[in-house]
This record gives structure tokens, sequence and C-alpha cells, in this order.
């Protein structure tokens, strides 16, 4: 089954320690790439989170956010130590840089990251609580990935029946555009003003027949329409196997118009083309 590299999920929690929300986007991207945006309080998460995504999912641009807000009425409380190590780096600041005359004012202090702690109860579980939200968000991306997947398939697959229409509809006139082609190269020469030898004739029929036939194009055509239908199926991350796919459809659709000898191929060609590029329009988002 498809997956689409766009999704979007969001979850809320709230509890004794506050609220937290997580949202996630993701769009196509030709690998994987992860954004994380983060409270300070919660930056030491961020190397555990790009494991989950890695996990997770293969390929995209994933934009990671979370917010959290504290509950009202928290008790704050100084982390001395903290503090006090702080104060000890300034005094070998100041005895290094001669900095005798500087004044550190106490909200720069409590600014640094981790002076300042939240005393409300389950603040120390925060981190793991965190987490757990985010493998709630990270599966809901994941399932709205797989719905998007689904509908591409369904596109995919509907464009793939019209071009095995178009190629049943040309080999069956094949055989007709084959005579016509004999009796146009047969009227040609007829115009020469030197009679054509019989071998001569056979010769020039067989090379022209040759130049104009389209029956391997079509085979390697219906070859790859059949892999990419299989392809479709399997369950690991598809999308550059199909990538690849489409561009060897695309080259014998070009050949088979190059060769064209007849309206009815090269209109053919062209559908084919048209068919080809929605195809290549919608892996685009494939994972």
């Amino acid at each position: 089954m498809l997956k689409s590299m766009t999704g979007f999920a969001r979850v809320e929690a709230q509890g004794s320690w506050g609220s937290l929300a997580w949202e996630l986007r993701s769009v196509n991207h030709r690998f994987l790439e992860v954004s994380m945006h983060l409270p300070e309080t919660l930056n030491a998460l961020e190397g555990e989170l790009r494991s989950r995504v890695g996990k997770a999912l293969a390929r995209g641009r994933v934009d990671v956010w979370l917010r959290h807000q504290t509950a009202a009425g928290v008790h704050l409380q100084l982390n001395t130590a903290l503090a006090a190590e702080l104060r000890g780096l300034l005094g070998e600041l100041a005895d290094l840089w001669d900095l005798s005359d500087y004044r550190l004012s106490p909200l720069e202090v409590l600014g640094w990251p981790g002076v300042v702690q939240s005393g409300n109860p389950g603040s120390s579980e925060l981190p793991d609580l965190a987490l757990r939200y985010f493998d709630a968000a990270l599966a809901q991306l994941q399932e709205t990935r797989t719905r998007e997947g689904k509908a591409l398939e369904e596109l995919i697959l509907q464009r793939l029946d019209a071009m095995r229409a178009q190629s049943a509809a040309l080999r069956a006139v094949l055989p007709e555009i084959e005579t016509l082609l004999r009796e146009r190269l047969r009227a040609r020469l007829q115009e020469l003003a030197q009679q054509v030898e019989p071998g001569r004739w056979e010769q020039e029929l067989l090379f022209y027949l040759q130049r104009q036939d389209v029956a391997e194009e079509l085979d390697r055509l219906d070859t790859h329409v059949e892999e990419l239908a299989r392809i479709l199926r399997r369950a690991e991350p598809v999308g550059r196997r199909l990538d690849f796919l489409v561009q060897e459809l695309n080259r014998e659709a070009n050949t088979l118009g190059a060769k064209a000898g007849d309206n009815r191929l090269t209109h053919a060609a062209v559908e084919l083309k048209v068919l080809i590029e929605q195809i290549r329009e919608q892996i685009q988002n494939v994972e």
C-alpha cells in the first residue's frame, strides 16, 4: 500500500504539569528531513524525537512543533546549585578578563535555562509524558499519510487502466496500419521513373516496416505498466522505484510517437504521454 509524504497531526494533553500540544506537518521531499521547534525546557528530547521519526518515516520534510504551558499557580523554585556554579564561573571569567567593574543582573541569571524550576506536581514526569504524546501524534501522522497514499494509489491505478486500454486499442489496429503502410510504400515506388526489381521491393518494404514497427515498444510499455501495478502493492516505501518506472514509460511513449506512421499511433502516443505525466505528478508525493 502506498503512503503519501503529505500529512498533518495534532495531539493535546493537560495535567497538573500544565498543557502540551504536539503539531506535526509533513510534505514531499527527496529524503527525510526533520525540523524541530521545541521549548528550551524540553530541548534535551530532540535526539530521541529524531530517532523515533526516522524509524517511522522514510521520506519527506517533517516539521515538529511542541508548545508547553505551565499550569496556573505553579510554584517556582531556584536551582541553587546551578546558580552557585554560574557565580563561580563568572568569578573565573572576571579574573581572566579583568572584569572587576562588571555587574551581573539577577534577571540574567534567572533567564539561564534550568536556573528556575517548576515545583508543580508531575513536572519531573514531563519529558516522559511529552514522548508518550509525541508517539500518539506520530501515529496520527502515519495514519493521515496512509489515507492519502490510498487515494494516490487509486488515481494511479485509474491511469494504468487507461494506458492498458490505449495499448489494447493500438494492437487491434496494427495489422490494418501495416497494410496501409505497405500500400503507401508501393504507391511511392510506382511513382519512380525506373522499374523496381521484385527483390529490391521486398528489401525496401522490410526496411520500411521495421522502422515503423511499434510492437516492441508496446510490449515494453505493457511490461512497465504491470510492474508499476505490482510495485504499488509492496509494503515498503516505493516512491523512488515508481519514479524510475515512470521515466521508462515516458521513454517508450516518446519512441512510439517518433515511429508513428499513422495518425492513430500519433494520437495514442500523445494520450499515453498525458497519462504518464499525470502519474508522475502523483508519485511526487509518494513515500
